[in-house]
């Protein structure tokens, strides 16, 4: 068994700013035609470099979201695309939005268990076991299953977005995916960081993922702490 903290392939830091804009935007803490702050008091407060910000901002730029007029500043612009690495990731502050990340716990190549869901086409999968973070809250624990005929990962090659691992690694995307939300039991091996002590009934949420095939290729549970996120689906 694999065993580490975070993962040292995390995403870019100008990615993880400007993916948590974005989610800041679809959330609505940020508003069409809000001005931002100055880009040096907003890197003070991220706790970056200026040159890192701006790197950021050109990514909400090219996507859209940002109007940068000279002279006068940065203005957000909701007519843009808010698709992002996170996507699909669902939960959010009570508060809106929130940078995911992830501490992971495991990474194993097993044989499916019996009682797990069915999904994919064979017998084996890469089994990860994550912590999940919304900025510096703890807010979930998670189980990935990755079907092995998608191909195999290792602990070096995640990434806080597995979606994007998958891309990069794998070669796909996963283009759809169906959850299932309900109450759930916290499985035994949470660590003690997630507030919810192992049993107790909490958040759940059940995804089948799919790429470009009729067959799932992903299954997930994730067990979250509604006292600090929300489970949160914006329709268009």
């Amino acid at each position: 068994m694999n065993s580490a903290s975070q993962s040292a392939n995390a995403l870019p830091l100008y990615v993880q700013i400007s993916e948590l804009l974005i989610r800041d935007i679809a959330a609505g803490r940020l508003i069409d035609g809000e001005r931002l702050p100055p880009e040096r008091d907003m890197a003070n407060d991220l706790g970056i470099s200026v040159g890192t910000l701006r790197k950021a901002l050109a990514e909400l730029t090219d996507k859209g979201l940002l109007e940068r007029v000279q002279g006068s500043g940065n203005y957000i612009r909701q007519a843009g695309e808010t698709n992002s690495v996170y996507a699909m990731f669902r939960l959010e502050l009570h508060s809106g939005g929130g940078l995911p990340r992830a501490d992971i716990l495991s990474v194993d190549r097993l044989e499916k268990p019996a009682d797990l869901k069915h999904f994919g086409l064979a017998e084996t999968g890469t089994r990860i076991r994550r912590l999940r973070y919304l900025n510096d809250a703890v807010i979930a624990v998670e189980e990935i299953w990755l079907d092995a005929s998608a191909g195999l990962l290792t602990l070096e090659q995640i990434s806080d977005s597995l979606y994007h691992t998958y891309q990069k690694q794998l070669g796909f995307w996963i283009t759809r995916a169906e959850d299932r939300v309900g109450i759930g039991a916290v499985p035994d091996w949470a660590p003690d960081r997630f507030p919810k002590e192992p049993g107790a009934v909490t958040g759940y949420i059940e995804r089948l993922s799919w790429s470009n095939g009729p067959v799932p290729i992903e299954f997930s549970k994730t067990w979250f702490d509604p006292d600090k996120a929300l489970y949160v689906q914006r329709l268009k």
